[in-house]
């Protein structure tokens, strides 16, 4: 009996969320030694050298474009987006981390509002509102200080979402391959002059983690990219906050990592809030396919 394509895609993006989490823990064992901006190259370095095979198999062709402005507007919000984020691994509780990262959503439609003329329901607007309440109580305004690393992650987030609206541009005309591509290609030369004015050379063993790293978030993106092709994104996206739930538990177990109540309390609204912005997605799609 074959499996419920829903269900296939929900595994994958269980399994997803679950290497992308992985990755995470390497960073923060990685942040120790290394620059972020280091990191960051050599991700999206051992990303280039992983497509050039498949480039070649394929040939020169299939990757011309004439929008090169806008692979190098994606690569550059992307790349930037990826250094905040590693920043986040690094230096806040991993399910914190994780989760602000699940914000990116949240601001998807307000920057297509702007750009594309996209309309807003309102029970997204309603998700909206109860998810920057979950952000407000992580980042614990009523404290003497609130954490930069918060802010920082939050900045991730929204850079997220905004590369996720230039490639909803670009798949008008661009195929996946390209994207894929040309974000390796450009991410790399981006990242190269900041590495390199941060630059701390890597220990043999910490190469072998960096690879780690490249590898661990590869398999989340073509995990990714396979639960989406199964399914609806308004009905797998409640899954990617499985994250969460992942990054807690290896968190606890690895760090002794412990949230405190405002956190948990912001964990559960801001999960609550991208349930309900999916629901909203799902029928929205339901009632335009009728």
């Amino acid at each position: 009996m074959p499996i419920n394509p829903l269900y296939r895609g929900a595994l994958l993006i269980i399994l997803s969320e679950f290497f992308l989490v992985l990755s995470g823990m390497l960073i923060k064992q990685l942040s120790g030694e290394l620059p972020t901006e280091v990191i960051v190259l050599a991700r999206n370095l051992f990303a280039l050298l992983l497509i050039l095979p498949w480039l070649y198999s394929v040939g020169l062709h299939r990757i011309y474009t004439q929008n090169l402005h806008l692979h190098f507007a994606r690569a550059a919000v992307g790349v930037t987006a990826m250094m905040c984020l590693y920043y986040a691994w690094g230096n806040l509780p991993l399910a914190e981390a994780a989760l602000i990262k699940q914000t990116a959503p949240f601001f998807v439609p307000l920057i297509a509002l702007f750009w594309l003329g996209e309309r807003i329901g309102n029970r997204v607007k309603t998700a909206i509102f109860i998810g920057f309440c979950g952000v407000f109580l992580i980042l614990n305004p009523t404290d003497q200080t609130i954490n930069i690393a918060v802010l920082i992650a939050l900045f991730g987030a929204i850079l997220g979402a905004l590369a996720k609206v230039i490639v909803r541009r670009m798949s008008i005309s661009e195929s996946p391959q390209q994207v894929v591509f040309y974000f390796a290609f450009f991410s790399t030369v981006l990242a190269f002059v900041p590495a390199m004015l941060n630059w701390v050379t890597p220990s043999l063993a910490a190469c072998g983690w960096l690879l780690c790293v490249a590898i661990t978030s590869t398999i989340a993106q073509l995990l990714l990219s396979k639960g989406y092709g199964l399914a609806p994104a308004g009905q797998l996206g409640p899954y990617t906050y499985s994250s969460v739930v992942f990054a807690a538990l290896l968190g606890w177990l690895f760090w002794q990592e412990v949230l405190d109540l405002n956190s948990i309390i912001g964990v559960v609204l801001t999960i609550s809030a991208g349930i309900l912005s999916a629901v909203s997605r799902k029928n929205k799609q339901s009632k335009a396919d009728n």
